[in-house]
Order: C-alpha cells, then sequence, then structure tokens
C-alpha cells in the first residue's frame, strides 16, 4: 500500500468511530469532539496532589528547566531567522525530507517515522511526560488541575491537562512560568536520559563477523548470479564458512575467471549460486590477483565504533540523531543507524546481551528522539506554544516593572508574529516555489 492509501484506510476507520460515538452519544462525560479531533478525558487526577510533598525540589527543578528552555528557545529562534534566508536564495525541491507527506508526524505516512510499537509507544509517552510535567508543577503552585485526557485526530497527536483557568490567570510571574515551561524541561530532560541509556545498552552488543553480504556491485559476478542483499554465505565450493574471514580465506586461491559455487542463505532460505569470478577491480584493490565476487559486507565491529563516535560528541550526540529517521529511511542509511530505529537484516550480524534486546534499543531511541523534537518545538516562542506563553509573561512582567504594560501586547504579538511568519516560509517554501514553476512552466 501506498502511503496515501494507508493515510485514506486510517482517517476513514477513524471517522467511522468518531461518528458512531458521537452519533450515539456514548461516553459523555469522557469523550468531547472539536472539530475532528476527539478527546478523551478524565477527572480523577487527584493523585498530582501528592508532588507537592517535593515542593522546594520540583521548584529548583522547574527553575533551572526555564532557564534551559529559555536557551533552547533562543536557539531556535536564531536557527529559524539564518535559515530562511538560506532557503528563499536556495530553495530545495519538494521531495524526500521536503516532500509534504513528511510535514506530518504520522507514523507510516511520514517516511521518517514508521510504524513500529517502539514509535507508538515512545509517541504516547512523550505526550504524557510533557503534559504531566503541567499538571505536576501546577499544583506545585498551587493551580488546580481539573481534567486530563488525550487528543486523537486518526492518531493520538497530543495530551492535555486541564489547570483550572481563573488559577492560571491569577499567577504571575515565576510560578507560572515555571509551570509553563515543566512541559518542554521534562521533554528535554527526559529525552537525553533516554538517548544516555540507549547509548550504554548499545555499548553492551557484541558485533560479530558473520559474512552478511550487505549489497553486490551492478556488472560483477554476485549481481550476475543474482545474489540478493543482506544473505549471509554459509559455504563456498562446498566448504561451509562462518565469517568473513573464512570467506577470504576461500577465496585466496581463486583467479579470476574461475567458476565457484557458492550457497548463501536469505529469510531462512538456502540457496546455491554459480559465480564466474571478475578480477579487482583497481579502485577497491590494485594488487590482488585472486578472483572477485563484487559482493560488500556488513561491517558490524564499524557501525559501533561510528556509534561509540556519535555517543563522544557529548550533548551534541541527541541533536545529531535527531536526524538518524531522515537518513535511515529517506536518504538510503548511509550513517548505519538503522539498527537503531526499526528490525534490520543487520541485527544477525550481533549478539544480544539479553532477549527483546532491540526492541529495548528502538523503544529508548524513539522516546528519546520525539521527546527531545517536542520538547524544543514548544520552546519557539509562538503563542500558543508554552515557549510563547512564557516569552508572554516574561515580557508582561517586564514592562509592568517599568510602567510599560500597555506596550507588552504589541510586543508579544511581534514577537511571536514575526517567527510564525519564519516558520511558515521555513516549512512551504519548496511547495511555494514548485508551484510558482510549474505556473510559470504551464504560460
Amino acid at each position: 500500500m501506498t502511503w496515501l492509501q494507508i493515510l485514506l484506510l486510517l482517517v476513514a476507520a477513524y471517522a467511522m468511530i468518531a461518528f458512531y460515538i458521537r452519533d450515539r452519544g456514548l461516553f459523555r462525560d469522557h469523550i468531547m469532539f472539536f472539530g475532528p479531533i476527539m478527546a478523551i478525558k478524565t477527572e480523577r487526577v487527584g493523585f498530582f496532589d501528592w508532588f507537592r510533598k517535593f515542593r522546594r525540589l520540583l521548584r529548583t527543578y522547574a527553575t533551572l528547566g526555564v532557564i534551559m528552555v529559555v536557551a533552547v528557545s533562543a536557539f531556535m529562534t536564531l536557527a529559524l531567522v539564518l535559515a530562511v534566508p538560506q532557503y528563499l536564495v536556495h530553495t530545495p525541491e519538494p521531495t524526500g525530507i521536503y516532500d509534504p507527506r513528511n510535514l506530518l508526524a504520522i507514523p507510516g505516512v511520514n517516511q521518517a517515522i514508521p510504524i513500529t510499537a517502539a514509535v507508538i509507544i515512545g509517541l504516547v509517552l512523550t505526550m504524557i511526560v510533557h503534559e504531566f510535567g503541567h499538571a505536576i508543577l501546577a499544583r506545585v503552585e498551587d493551580m488546580r488541575v481539573r481534567s486530563m485526557g488525550l487528543l486523537i485526530a486518526v492518531i493520538p497527536i497530543g495530551a492535555f491537562v486541564e489547570p483550572d483557568e481563573e488559577d492560571v490567570e491569577a499567577a504571575k510571574g515565576m510560578p507560572k512560568i515555571r509551570m509553563f515551561g515543566a512541559g518542554i524541561t521534562n521533554n528535554i530532560v527526559i529525552g537525553l536520559a533516554c538517548f544516555v541509556v540507549m547509548f550504554l545498552l548499545i555499548g553492551m552488543a557484541t558485533p560479530l563477523a558473520v559474512p552478511l553480504v550487505q549489497g553486490v556491485y551492478q556488472d560483477f559476478p554476485a549481481a550476475d548470479a543474482g545474489l540478493q542483499g543482506y544473505s549471509v554465505i554459509t559455504g563456498i565450493n562446498g566448504v561451509p564458512v562462518a565469517s568473513q574471514e573464512d570467506v577470504s580465506a576461500a577465496m585466496d586461491g581463486t583467479r579470476p575467471g574461475e567458476t565457484v559455487t557458492l550457497t548463501a542463505e536469505k529469510d531462512g532460505i538456502e540457496r546455491t549460486y554459480t559465480l564466474t569470478l571478475a578480477e579487482w577491480p583497481e579502485a577497491l584493490s590494485s594488487d590482488r590477483d585472486s578472483g572477485f565476487m563484487g559482493v560488500y559486507y556488513y561491517n558490524a565491529p564499524a557501525v559501533k565504533e561510528h556509534i561509540e563516535n556519535v555517543a563522544d560528541l557529548g550533548l551534541l550526540a541527541p541533536l545529531y540523531l535527531t536526524i538518524a529517521p531522515i537518513d535511515a529511511f529517506i536518504q538510503g542509511n548511509t550513517q548505519q543507524l538503522a539498527i537503531l530505529l526499526a528490525d534490520t537484516p543487520e541485527q544477525i550480524a550481533w549478539k544480544e546481551p539479553f532477549p527483546f534486546f532491540w526492541g529495548t534499543i528502538h523503544l529508548f531511541f524513539w522516546t528519546g528522539w520525539f521527546n527531545l523534537l517536542v520538547g524544543m518545538f514548544n520552546a519557539i516562542p509562538i503563542v500558543p506554544l508554552d515557549g510563547g506563553y512564557i516569552m508572554k509573561e516574561g515580557v508582561e512582567r517586564f514592562f509592568e516593572r517599568r510602567g510599560w504594560s500597555r506596550y507588552a501586547p504589541r510586543v508579544v504579538a511581534s514577537i511571536s508574529g514575526f517567527v510564525t511568519v519564519m516558520l511558515i516560509l521555513l516549512i512551504t517554501m519548496p511547495m511555494i516555489v514548485a508551484a510558482v514553476r510549474f505556473v510559470l512552466m504551464m504560460g
């Protein structure tokens, strides 16, 4: 099925379920509709009061978080301001990462986000982490919480906590800012923690020298014989092989033009291939006189070393990993990091330290990835994002102390409006330019 068919199927199923619930008036106390968006809520929120026992600790945590959020907000704003002029000069085509479907963070529709249990769980946990941060700090700052719930539009698109509006309006300064910043703080802290745990776990995996053929060179013997990528070579001329070194040893005695029989296994099926060996191309080796099959192997030790090098980047490592899904699923997995994101054939080249190891790695990756991106996006100073409300409260308090309160709404609207325009341009510029080019071509 194509991504459009999957999207239409999901939309149709959601529409039928939502219509049935709404038409029959089911679950009135727990389900509401805001246009096409379904909100599932509960008013059983008394457990948030338990956190009031740790008021001093949580206020300190939230205050430090506000400092971090302001820094992230400034970074995101600067990144937008610097990126948009570049896009205006060099506008990319609306393909690949700029494809319109990739603007939607819908698993299975966005090419960089597969439909897996780790993705769905990570997405839901991110929403909970964010909204619970608001709720906990609301109670710490003596603001009542009326309800909490989940927003669904085909898939879960958000979670919400409903603080008492009067209490929020009455709060001023740092208590209010801490409450708004708590969700972002939680997302970034949990995101960083998940990536740390993921790196620690991957260090426990042992790379193996399994002769796993990652790919074949076109117009060379293996490709001509039909050998498929991600096959495991199990024998050469009837001699069993178990490692890349075994294959090299078996091939050392061969010569170009010689015929060899190669057995390889893929998806549990073993096949036999007859190859007439070629000479080694100069680009790969100019001094080898043995026969050349035309294959290249998955190098698990090199991949582990690369992952360790990424981990050595420290706080920059999570930022580096934010592009991993784009590279893995859209740009051809040039960084060899797809193994951290989803089940791949490469897993047979690793010794797992415990059952469900790779599923655990994937869960920590996606939970960290979603948390980090949701936190960074929400820090953008645009009302109604959390970063916008923090900016709004800060500006209002700053102007109030100087007797300039009447100017605060204009300043807030100007900042929010400017950043909004920058964000919209960044997202839509490839499509706008493509549309203009199409019109000009038709003209």
